[in-house]
């Protein structure tokens, strides 16, 4: 098993805990020198064991993959390698046809709402479910959802006061560049990808034009294309794609941009919470990304099997997120800074709704509001913190 996912996201100490509980477990960190050295220099031997071996950032090694592969082809027992990676292992240019079909592969997401603060995180089935009869009151006001915004899921930017954050996102952002992505790629100019990732993080929610971020960055368009496949392996941003079906023609088929962080992009922007409730503030489209990546986080562990996707027609008309089941029914999110839902607010939603018929489970206005509010046509108004606070 491969557990892949952004650095310092936890899968170092959520191996190891699963290691305490198996009696005999070896763990090999490749980040030892030694170890790395073993490695590369004896990879069969490295891998020889007969009981649980856990072997973390296994992008250092690729080779290894070959060594396992043979020793699971000899042995074919479940459960003999755990495995993690900070960047997606089976993107990378010295990864062997090994093990691609022999392992699974869990994605490790940064904190969740719902696991920050003990909550249910069950927002998703409890949509499906319930569809327009939710009703969520909360507590929370704007600036609650902004402090959250700014603080991001790491664990360690979790715990920091705001301040240490800082040097946190800083550090993070450089280890990042200067190791993953050059673990993946060779970068000729590692400054424009630092200007890039600060472009990015100002036109978070916004559609995702390649053609149009070469023209603001000055990066040829080729070039732009790779780096923005690189800053997706290494889990720092992530692409939703539009959804469309054959009844809705005038769909927009471009996806949107979204970081995998708020912490991260908004450190990138230079905002904190109090500049990002200001006027011109980017309080709107962080809330946004906000709430979408909530949403990706719990189709890794909902019962509802989904996918996530936005909705833009040619007419402007759009929803920040649509939840589409395999067999068709759709569950529909709008996203809105503000604690007044006016009637324009909903036009993308009824749009959405009057092409998918039956098949609409429901649609919801996610606000910074306290009250849950009906709209009709199956249609509400809930505060953003129904998020993590409710389930079936």
């Amino acid at each position: 098993m491969l557990v892949n996912g952004a650095r310092q996201a936890g899968k170092s100490t959520l191996t190891r805990l699963m290691a305490d509980r198996r009696p005999g477990t070896v763990i090999r960190l490749l980040d030892d020198v030694a170890t790395f050295r073993a490695a590369h220099d004896d990879p069969v031997g490295f891998v020889d064991h007969d009981r649980l071996m856990v072997i973390d950032e296994i992008q250092l090694a690729p080779e290894l993959l070959r060594a396992i592969k043979v020793s699971v082809d000899l042995d074919p027992r479940p459960g003999r390698f755990l495995l993690t990676g900070s960047s997606r292992v089976l993107a990378l240019r010295s990864l062997p046809d090994a093990l691609p079909g022999r392992m699974e592969v869990i994605e490790l997401w940064p904190f969740s709402q719902g696991e920050i603060d003990g909550g249910p995180d069950r927002f998703i089935d409890a949509a499906f479910q319930h569809g327009a009869d939710i009703e969520h009151s909360s507590q929370s006001r704007r600036r609650d959802y902004l402090d959250r915004i700014v603080a991001g899921g790491f664990p360690e930017a979790v715990r920091r006061a705001p301040r240490r954050r800082a040097a946190f996102f800083d550090s993070y952002i450089s280890t990042l560049i200067e190791r993953d992505v050059l673990e993946i790629a060779s970068i000729e100019r590692r400054g424009d990808l630092l200007k890039l990732l600060a472009l990015l993080a100002g036109r978070a929610g916004s559609l995702l034009v390649p053609a149009a971020l070469a023209g603001a960055s000055g990066i040829p368009r080729t070039t732009l294309v790779r780096y923005l496949e690189l800053l997706s392996t290494v889990f720092l941003i992530k692409s939703i794609p539009a959804w469309s079906s054959g009844q809705t023609k005038r769909a927009v088929g471009t996806p949107k941009l979204s970081f995998v962080d708020t912490g991260t992009a908004c450190h990138l922007i230079g905002q904190d919470a109090v500049r990002l409730g200001e006027p011109g503030g980017a309080g709107g489209p962080m809330l946004e990304n906000f709430v979408v990546m909530e949403l990706a986080r719990q189709l890794t562990w909902s019962e509802e099997r989904g996918r996530l996707y936005h909705y833009r027609t040619k007419d402007q008309l759009e929803v920040d997120a649509v939840i589409e089941t395999p067999d068709g029914r759709v569950i529909a999110v709008e996203v809105k800074a503000g604690a007044t839902v006016r009637t324009g607010d909903l036009a993308g939603l009824r749009n959405l709704a009057g092409h998918l018929g039956d098949k609409f489970v429901a649609g919801y206005v996610m606000y910074t509001g306290q009250q849950t509010l009906s709209f009709g046509g199956k249609i509400k108004a809930i505060p953003v913190d129904a998020l993590w606070l409710l389930a079936p």
